[in-house]
């Protein structure tokens, strides 16, 4: 089996097949095989939407963490739920903004939180075998004892209920289906892993 090397794929060809809020090209490759020599040419479907960043907020006073809860309506589609419980998150579109950036920003558009001593949980690709989208990941810390019952901007649209969930019913919400996105999810599990860790590194103060 030979090595492959990202610098000997070719694009032959790319169009635009769907262009508003976000994009979709169709891509014709050429790659090379593991079994060694260069693929047929392949055209694939890309979506270009943008990266995106997100963040756990966990209150550890409370022992709370806080999830934004909004209408999707790709989920009312399917015949879901279509109001999903969810990590606060946003798309990285503004101009030398970095993900870290938006989730503090995001934390109190969304859900009127601020976000203390965030760190980087990981990055990943959600759908990589149609979309270029990446999204990293945080926790932080916040004061989940004077949220707003209802936050979002009115020029974005957004309608968003905040909630501030014990920990152990978050669990439970996980396990049973009710909170059923990638990106909560993976938080979620990273911070059954991490939870006596963050708590020895911040403490109770109430």
């Amino acid at each position: 089996m030979s090595e492959c090397d990202a610098k000997d794929v070719k694009i032959l060809k790319k169009e635009v097949l769907y262009k508003k809020f976000f994009e979709v090209d169709e891509f014709s490759f050429r790659y090379p095989e593991f079994r060694g020599g260069v693929s047929s040419v392949v055209s694939r479907e890309v979506m270009e939407r943008g990266n995106a960043a997100g963040i756990l907020l966990y209150d550890p006073d409370a022992d709370k963490l806080v999830f934004v809860q909004q209408f999707r309506s790709a989920v009312y589609l399917r015949g879901d739920d279509p109001w999903t419980i969810e990590c606060v998150a946003g798309m990285i579109d503004h101009e030398n903004e970095t993900p870290k950036d938006v989730v503090v920003r995001e934390a109190f558009e969304e859900a009127g939180a601020v976000a203390e001593d965030v760190e980087e949980i990981m990055s990943y690709y959600p759908s990589p075998g149609a979309c270029t989208e990446k999204i990293w990941l945080f926790c932080g810390k916040t004061d989940a004892s004077h949220l707003p019952e209802y936050a979002g901007l009115e020029s974005e649209a957004e309608d968003i209920k905040v909630l501030a969930v014990p920990f152990d019913e978050a669990v439970g919400m996980m396990k049973n289906g009710k909170i059923n996105n990638a990106l909560t999810l993976l938080a979620l599990q990273w911070m059954v892993q991490n939870k006596a860790r963050l708590l020895e590194k911040w403490g109770k103060k109430r």
